[in-house]
């Protein structure tokens, strides 16, 4: 059965082990390894979960049977228009087909609508297969974007917006 808990600052430890195992598997058959250690460096770093922890995101961990198996991390980007958006969502790979992915993501939807939030938005590689994923859930591609992130290297994605 696989449990959720939203995310306190003991658990920033978890979600950085968890990105250093899912990201090597996700990323490493389209952006060199360079730019995938500087990116976990840059965006998985504790100080840097936990600084966001404190500005107001929130980061839901999926576990099964006790292990830590994914996370997703989301926050409100547009008060005004109540939007939010979806900048974390990675379960082992281990564990796909499982439904946890499916799981985490309704949970941030619940969450956010209940929130008030009136779209979900999320960014994600054009040449990861979990695009094929959102575009079941319902998102829709709003947008292509080129995104300097420095040292050179660039996150080359789709911006997936959903109505919730």
């Amino acid at each position: 059965m696989i449990l959720l808990r939203k995310a306190k600052e003991e658990d920033i430890a978890i979600i950085s082990d968890l990105a250093e195992k899912i990201w090597p598997q996700t990323y490493s058959s389209y952006i060199s390894e360079e730019q995938l250690h500087y990116m976990l460096n840059m965006m998985y770093n504790r100080g840097e979960l936990l600084s966001q922890l404190q500005k107001g995101h929130t980061f839901l961990v999926a576990s099964e049977d006790g292990k830590d198996i994914g996370f997703a991390g989301f926050s409100v980007i547009d008060s005004v228009q109540q939007a939010y958006k979806l900048h974390k969502l990675y379960v082992l790979p281990e564990t796909h087909g499982k439904g946890v992915g499916k799981i985490l993501i309704n949970e941030v939807v619940n969450l956010a609508k209940r929130a008030g939030g009136k779209t979900l938005q999320l960014n994600v590689n054009r040449n990861n297969n979990a695009k094929d994923f959102y575009l079941k859930a319902g998102f829709r591609i709003k947008e292509t974007v080129d995104i300097e992130i420095g040292n050179g290297f660039l996150m080359n994605d789709y911006v997936m917006e959903i109505a919730i």
